[in-house]
């Protein structure tokens, strides 16, 4: 497949590293030769220095035989008009772009994105999804990731195993064998920095990092299994008022079951916006670093502080701050993959990585086959794919133990007819079934191919 990405800032760099891996035909278009350059010094791919929307540059890129363009520069309006160029002058089958500001995201809209006026195929918005997995860590604040899939029924969870965890030093076979009703499996852990998918005579260990993959009304009983606490979100206190803290504070006021939310805000106007938009919600103005006013948050009754400023440095010193305080937990949202090593360290509890979180949305659309989700795990470690089995697939028919995955693929789970199963050895995968694999990045080429990828599914 021939790919142009528009933009080699993280999101870009980041996606050319997976496509690239996977042997597509990538090219890199940006405005700053210096980020080209490192995109083709470090990745197969090939690179163009000059401004997306220009049609010459889209020329110079190949963009007259692409499969797909990805604009990801940093402002909406190029992206929109790149993909626009893209269709109107190259007839580029499939446009992605990301758009950031709300006004072009208003569902009232949303026709705009027509053929016929802006034909973007695919609209990503990167503060939409970090609001989502903010809800999704407070909702499982026991796990340090967390990620919906086969239509909310089943979750996958990170959770760091620690001294008092019960069923350390257990071989995964046993704990099935010990919990049989228990409608989760762990498909990956993470031992000394590297991940892998564990077999069913492997032990876990304190200090391991793993992913579980459950039934969403086994969540509870599954992180008691793992030594972790399941105690309901009451009161959170949101730093930062901007579109990521308003709306977790518009999506916290439209639940049933009332959380009570605080805002605070540093600037005056941002703040009395999110104060006119939001109605049970009390929004401060003031630094989020000032201990008074966390104080006058009662940040020492919060079950949860979310910091979702747009500086990394002030979200993690506020989390550090608010913990110091009596908050039981943080979380923070952190750009910079530098920083994350610092979590551990400054015991932060969970971390939301918008690179990570736009790169899965986009990867989504990219895949081949009948894909419905994908969820990338670290630093392009892994994948969570979730696809349903085609007729043709080579899977469709056969039991999970006459399927050859891989050694870093695992099942995590399979809906069937809307009902969502623990797989085992025995479990026929059929056509229609929805099926969510993990699979280490490396054997990803293979998962497409097990899933009868062709173009014609897009």
């Amino acid at each position: 497949m021939k790919v142009i990405i528009c933009g080699a800032g993280q999101v870009g760099w980041q996606i050319a590293r997976h496509l690239a891996n996977e042997k597509n035909d990538v090219t890199v278009v940006d405005s700053n030769a210096d980020l080209v350059r490192r995109a083709t010094d470090s990745l197969d791919v090939q690179g163009v220095a000059g401004f997306a929307s220009y049609p010459d540059v889209l020329e110079r890129a190949g963009a007259r035989d692409a499969d797909m363009i990805i604009a990801a520069t940093y402002s909406d309006e190029v992206n929109m008009v790149t993909c626009q160029v893209a269709h109107s002058v190259f007839a580029v089958p499939r446009k992605i772009a990301r758009l950031r500001a709300q006004s072009y995201l208003t569902a009232i809209y949303s026709d705009l994105y027509r053929r016929d006026h802006m034909p973007i195929d695919v609209v990503i918005s990167p503060e939409r999804e970090v609001s989502v997995a903010a809800l999704q860590r407070l909702a499982a604040p026991a796990a340090f990731d967390t990620e919906s899939f086969l239509e909310g029924k089943a979750q996958l969870l990170g959770i760091l195993l620690d001294d008092d965890c019960p069923v350390v030093n257990t071989p995964l076979r046993q704990l099935t064998d010990l919990f049989s009703t228990l409608r989760a499996l762990v498909v990956g852990v993470r031992r000394a920095g590297t991940l892998f998918s564990p077999e069913p005579g492997d032990q876990l260990f304190p200090g391991d990092q793993i992913y579980v993959f459950s039934h969403t009304e086994d969540v509870n009983r599954t992180l008691e299994i793992f030594g972790k606490s399941t105690k309901k979100q009451e009161r959170v206190v949101i730093i930062g008022g901007g579109n990521v803290g308003l709306s977790v504070a518009r999506e916290l006021e439209s639940r049933t079951d009332r959380v009570r939310a605080k805002v605070i805000e540093k600037n005056r106007h941002r703040a009395e916006i999110a104060a006119d938009a939001l109605e049970r919600t009390i929004v401060l103005h003031g630094d989020g670093m000032d201990m008074a006013l966390l104080t006058e948050a009662n940040i020492d009754r919060a079950d949860a502080v979310l910091a979702v400023t747009d500086d990394d440095k002030t979200n993690l010193l506020v989390a550090v701050r608010a913990k110091a305080a009596g908050c039981p937990m943080a979380i923070c949202l952190v750009n910079a993959p530098s920083l994350v090593p610092l979590m551990g360290p400054l015991d932060i509890d969970a971390y939301i990585n918008p690179r990570a979180t736009t790169v899965s949305s986009i990867l989504r659309h990219i895949r081949h086959g009948r894909v419905r989700g994908v969820y990338s795990i670290g630093d392009a470690e892994a994948e969570v794919i979730e696809a349903q089995v085609l007729s043709t697939s080579p899977i469709a028919g056969r039991m999970i133990r006459e399927i050859d995955f891989p050694e870093g693929v695992l099942v995590g789970a399979i809906m069937k007819g809307g009902k969502v199963v623990r797989p085992n050895g025995g479990t026929r995968v059929d056509e229609g079934d929805v099926i969510a694999i993990f699979s280490l990045t490396s054997d990803v080429p293979e998962v497409e191919r097990l899933l009868q990828v062709s173009i014609d599914f897009f």
